[in-house]
């Protein structure tokens, strides 16, 4: 079976299921997504791991992994996305220390934080992608400005089928502070561990630049 490369496109909440969280993978070289819905934690931890910009004072439990494995020259070359199931995904983690692979299972979620941190590819099936990828549709807004992606959480889980991106995410009156309010903010949100808003923050910053 042929194995696709995915990058990560974004990460999305639900607004009516508390801790429902979708990540967004692209295929590299085509137009499909790979929705997969993950938990809060999860989210915060690849979130921080795309944002070189929030520095957690403590390591994370994937940050530690990695500390760990890098004690003991422990590297993760790839993660796979091998296999789904009634709607959950499974995945390896391809690992090698003194030039000896070893496989290991692990969540979907676990799996690309690592890959993350350990600047790893990430790989499906194409039997996988053409199962369950499936097409975004963007405003011609968005097509304009290139903004990222927003996506409804809610309409992914719902539907499981092409959904529309929705621009404007919650920004809890964000957009009315000054750059100067919104570091501040960042740094009290970083410092009290505050991972989601952190990413929130620095989303709204990112747009004045």
């Amino acid at each position: 079976m042929s194995l696709v490369r995915l990058k990560i496109k974004g990460i999305s909440y639900s607004q009516t299921q508390n801790g429902a969280y979708a990540l967004i993978l692209n295929e590299e070289e085509g137009d499909r997504k790979l929705p997969i819905v993950i938990g809060a934690f999860e989210a915060q931890s690849i979130a921080i791991a795309l944002e070189k910009e929030i520095k957690p004072p403590r390591p994370l439990t994937h940050d530690l992994f990695k500390n760990f494995a890098d004690r003991f020259k422990i590297v993760v070359k790839q993660v796979i996305i091998h296999k789904l199931v009634d709607g959950v995904f499974y995945s390896s983690i391809i690992c090698e220390r003194d030039n000896d692979e070893e496989i290991i299972d692990a969540r979907t979620s676990d799996a690309i934080a690592l890959a993350l941190r350990f600047n790893a590819p990430i790989f499906t099936y194409k039997t996988i992608l053409d199962k369950a990828g499936i097409f975004l549709k963007f405003s011609s807004k968005e097509k304009e400005e290139d903004e990222d992606d927003s996506i409804m959480v809610d309409e992914i889980l719902q539907e499981g089928e092409a959904v529309e991106i929705e621009s404007g995410a919650d920004s809890h009156g964000y957009r009315e502070m000054s750059l100067q309010e919104l570091h501040a903010e960042l740094d009290k949100a970083v410092a009290s561990e505050d991972y989601e808003k952190a990413a929130k923050l620095r989303d709204e910053i990112s747009k004045r630049k």
